[in-house]
Order: C-alpha cells, then sequence, then structure tokens
C-alpha cells in the first residue's frame, strides 16, 4: 500500500519539529552553562522581576544560581520529551501503532504549559512558542486517516 506524499511529508515535519524540541533544549543548557539563562528567557525574567538579569547576579547571586539550576532542570525536562517524542515518532507512530499517536499529544501538556508561563510576560516568545502549538495538533490531525481509518487500517495491519 503506497502511503500518500502528503502524509509523509506531514511525518517529516513532525520528525522536524521533534529535532526543534532537541535543538531548543540544548541551546537552553549550552545558554545556561555560559550566562545562567537562555536568552530568549530574559525578557520574561526582566519583565516578572523588574530588572535584567545581569543586574540580578550581582545583587543576588544566591537567587539567580537557584534559577539556574531550576532553569537546567527544566531544559533537561524538555531535553527527555523531545528524545521522547522523536524514538516515538520515528519508530512506533511510522508503524502505524495507533498508542504512539495518542502519546504524542503529551508534548502539547508541555507546549501549552511553557507558552503560558514564559509566553506571557513575553510577546516573542509567545510567538515562536505557538509555532509548535500549533504544528502539532494539525500535523498530528493529518496524521489520524493513517491510525483510525477502517479500509486503510485493515489493509495495513492484513
Amino acid at each position: 500500500m503506497t502511503i500518500p506524499r502528503y502524509r509523509t511529508i506531514a511525518w517529516s515535519l513532525l520528525l522536524l519539529l521533534g529535532a526543534f524540541f532537541l535543538f531548543a533544549a540544548l541551546s537552553d543548557l549550552a545558554a545556561d552553562a555560559r550566562i545562567g539563562l537562555p536568552s530568549d528567557h530574559s525578557g520574561a525574567f526582566g519583565s516578572v522581576v523588574g530588572r535584567a538579569w545581569g543586574a540580578a547576579k550581582q545583587s543576588s547571586p544566591g537567587m539567580t544560581r537557584y534559577i539556574t539550576l531550576l532553569e537546567v532542570a527544566y531544559a533537561v525536562h524538555e531535553l527527555v520529551f523531545g528524545i521522547l517524542f522523536l524514538v516515538i515518532v520515528a519508530i512506533p507512530f511510522r508503524r502505524g501503532a495507533r498508542w504512539a499517536w495518542w502519546s504524542c499529544w503529551a508534548v502539547m501538556l508541555a507546549n501549552i504549559t511553557y507558552s503560558l508561563t514564559f509566553g506571557r510576560h513575553d510577546s516573542t516568545i509567545l510567538a515562536r512558542s505557538l509555532i509548535a502549538d500549533i504544528a502539532l495538533p494539525v500535523l498530528l490531525l493529518i496524521q489520524a486517516p493513517v491510525f483510525f481509518g477502517g479500509r486503510m487500517r485493515e489493509a495495513r495491519d492484513a
């Protein structure tokens, strides 16, 4: 059975989205190691705290070390989600395992939480995060007939 080209493209874009999740987490970890805060979080930090990250580091080094610790933990959490998402999309999702389609929706919890926590304090973060918030459900819904279509599923399972 031939898979329609648009579904192959949607699957490839899901893999690309997963690669983006990994890139974002690794970039955050690198920034945490360099300056203690990812550069894309500095606007949200300034909005919440009322001062720049550099000023906070000078006046409250203990507090900023703790924030860096939280940022590292958050980035590792994102990295684990990204790895898990990529593995699921690359293998069981591609094979048509229905549980894999459902499990890909779990990433939406992390995506929307990111948009609501960081994005509400920084419009740039919000705009960027909405890309994943919109792309993931669209790409998963494009793939839904593969997992829930009667004739297609019977042909594949035979």
